[in-house]
């Protein structure tokens, strides 16, 4: 614990992090707080059937991820997620399109080209999810008198304007502690919304499990140990990779003298799960069909039972689905992310090959053996962990808001940003000779 302490007191003497940890925790705080302001126009008094019918199902999972203003009727109530949506979209349509394609490889300039178009594009999507989430309030159980102006157009019009600059707003403020704090900023904005619902889902539980003498102290402590299961098996599955050994016959060295290093051997590692969580959120934007489609036809047998089967994430249907869309959209994803024959014309370029593997070709087809063999248990892996909370809930009669922390989106995206973040500090402080966080907090002595 001693270490641990010293090693918060040497992050805190390097005063270029100190600085980032500060404008990081100060943007962060901003963003909590704009998740508070209700938009103009609503009363704020009457929104409780707004919080409760967005506490659960596929609107719970929404609202957890702009942390909580989504049911706050907020002026971040769209989030960061609009911006998630075009990034996706951007990087899907690099497949097809040859224009973006060049772009991605222009290097900087081509970067930021990239950027300002997902930027527009997030105009755009936020135009026409800010007036569908206005007009769906209604329906979501906020009553008339809660428009102190009616839902007229002096209403909408301003509200709209409002959505999209929160979203703008937002953006802006994730790429500032991009650029000017510690950490991805988009993924610590949608990290800090998720741990906001935490501890109330907690506190939730808790009082579930004592005062109504269901299950006591001795099932919430099994219930924090399983979490902790948990959370490391999400760190395994983020860190896993598979090293494929290098050997370069002949390699040129300078550092105030050049000389060669013959016999140089290092690796290629191969993530078990390269696509992150990216196949979690495409399956979770495509299990909204099944839903909608059921309410479109519910005047059919068909219909009514998809309406109550997709309905409910913790259903039986609603997760054999998830989970195979999971599978199949992380090797489309692994394929389109992990460009093995670049790879392989990279390595040859730089002299060196897979030994037992000729330079080229053979070497790229090699490679993407490797990743496919590799995505199979990863990708069952991540399944598995979606798919948890529902489990949890059945088996063990956990309450839904905090199930939702045992697995899926939520967790991954937590322990993912967690050990990014953690990686940042650590390369400062090795670069300052301090141990890492992963080591001790002593001084490192320099030769």
């Amino acid at each position: 614990m001693k270490k641990f302490f010293d090693t918060l007191s040497n992050i805190w003497k390097i005063e270029e992090l100190r600085g980032r940890i500060m404008i990081t925790l100060g943007l962060l705080l901003v963003y909590r707080f704009g998740a508070q302001v209700v938009l103009p126009g609503i009363d704020s008094t009457q929104l409780g059937a707004l919080a409760s019918n967005t506490d659960s199902g596929i609107l719970g999972i929404l609202n957890a991820f702009t942390g909580g203003a989504l049911s706050n009727a907020s002026v971040f109530a769209l989030g960061i997620m609009p911006y998630i949506s075009a990034s996706i979209v951007v990087q899907l349509m690099g497949i097809a399109i040859p224009y973006l394609q060049k772009l991605q490889k222009e290097g900087e300039s081509g970067r930021k080209t990239i950027n300002q178009i997902t930027r527009w594009l997030t105009i755009g999507i936020c135009i026409v999810q800010a007036p569908a989430y206005l007009y769906s309030l209604g329906a979501l159980g906020v009553p008339e008198s809660a428009f102190v102006f009616g839902k007229g157009l002096n209403f909408i019009m301003p509200s709209v304007i409002i959505l999209v600059a929160g979203t703008i707003f937002a953006m802006w403020l994730g790429e500032k502690i991009t650029d000017k704090g510690i950490g991805n900023g988009i993924s610590l904005l949608i990290m800090v919304g998720i741990i906001a619902n935490m501890p109330q889902n907690f506190v939730q539980e808790f009082i579930s499990r004592t005062a109504n003498n269901n299950g006591g102290l001795m099932f919430m402590l099994i219930e924090v140990i399983i979490w902790f299961v948990v959370i490391l098996l999400c760190v395994l599955l983020v860190m896993a990779t598979r090293q494929i050994p290098v050997q370069y016959a002949r390699r040129t060295a300078s550092g105030g003298y050049e000389k060669n290093i013959t016999g140089s051997r290092q690796y290629i590692p191969l993530k078990l799960n390269a696509s992150g969580v990216m196949p979690i959120i495409f399956a979770q934007a495509i299990m909204f069909a099944p839903g909608l489609l059921g309410k479109t036809f519910n005047n059919t047998a068909v219909g009514q039972w998809m309406e109550v089967q997709f309905q409910d994430i913790f259903g039986l249907a609603y997760n054999l689905l998830f989970g195979f869309l999971i599978i199949v959209f992380t090797y489309f994803y692994t394929a389109i992310t992990v460009p093995t024959n670049k790879m392989a014309d990279d390595l040859k370029r730089s002299g060196g090959f897979i030994p037992g593997i000729r330079p080229g070709k053979e070497t790229g087809d090699f490679l993407d053996k490797i990743m496919s063999l590799i995505t199979l248990p990863g990708s069952v892996f991540l399944a598995l962990l979606a798919v948890l909370p529902a489990v949890i809930v059945k088996l063990m009669d956990v309450q839904a808001g905090w199930a939702l922390f045992y697995g899926g989106t939520s967790l991954l995206i937590m322990v993912g940003v967690a050990i990014d973040t953690v990686q940042q500090v650590n390369s400062y402080l090795l670069n300052r000779h301090y141990d890492g966080l992963m080591k001790s907090g002593k001084n490192r002595k320099v030769a």
